[in-house]
């Protein structure tokens, strides 16, 4: 469950720097090195995050913030900007544009990778790395494990995502299409029914430890995880 960082940078060293920190992370990276590229990147595969630069070839980084910002599909898409500009206007112009973080050239590559971390713990704080524990059900995305009482719970790689969507977001209720769009990805097509199977493989896994019925069959609408 490794978050997907998406660098718009037109500067290979700058942008091979920022890749190299990012995976050693623990991230997954997706280079590109214009904003048209980025836009394809983006429509192809929905990242976790972007990491923008200010000045690229062509369209601006804040241009192509604006755009994703005007888009229901990436309206909620988490962005750094990174630029050489200093000045605090410059700043809010970037804020403006619908980033959520601004890093001025030259940067710590810690510093980076802290801000991104900090900025997907305030967007999307089921992809920030930390374990979440549900009366007991912990369940810890860096070491891909889940244990129940302290007994490992024995989970397939979709069922994990699946486990990991339900934990990061309880006691809402979501369509099969939905799920589909959350755990699988946005832009993979797979029949709903395909859901039910592995909801009933997780309630199976789950079922040793009594933490089966969390996952709640909501007639008519889909599927909710009880966290209380």
């Amino acid at each position: 469950m490794n978050p997907t960082i998406l660098i718009v940078e037109d500067e290979p060293a700058i942008q091979e720097l920022l890749a190299v920190n990012l995976k050693h992370a623990g991230f997954l990276v997706v280079k590109a090195g214009s904003a048209e590229a980025g836009d394809s990147a983006i429509r192809a595969a929905l990242p976790d995050l972007v990491i923008l630069d200010w000045m690229l070839p062509g369209q601006s980084g804040v241009a192509l913030a604006k755009k994703l910002r005007q888009d229901e599909r990436t309206r909620e898409l988490p962005i750094i900007m990174l630029t050489a500009r200093v000045h605090e206007e410059d700043k809010v112009q970037g804020l403006e544009a619908g980033a959520d973080d601004y890093v001025t050239k030259p940067f710590s590559p810690k510093e980076l990778v802290a801000r991104v971390r900090a900025v997907l713990r305030r967007r999307a704080p089921h992809l920030a790395g930390e374990s979440v524990d549900i009366q007991g059900l912990v369940l810890n995305p860096g070491t891909h494990r889940v244990t129940a009482g302290g007994q490992t719970v024995e989970l397939g790689p979709t069922e994990f995502r699946l486990l990991f969507f339900f934990m990061t977001h309880p006691e809402r209720v979501y369509t099969r299409a939905q799920l589909l769009d959350e755990v699988w990805g946005d832009h993979v097509f797979i029949e709903e029914r395909t859901v039910d199977v592995h909801i009933r493989r997780l309630r199976a896994a789950l079922e040793a430890s009594g933490h089966q019925d969390r996952v709640e069959t909501v007639r008519g609408t889909g599927y909710r995880f009880r966290g209380h």
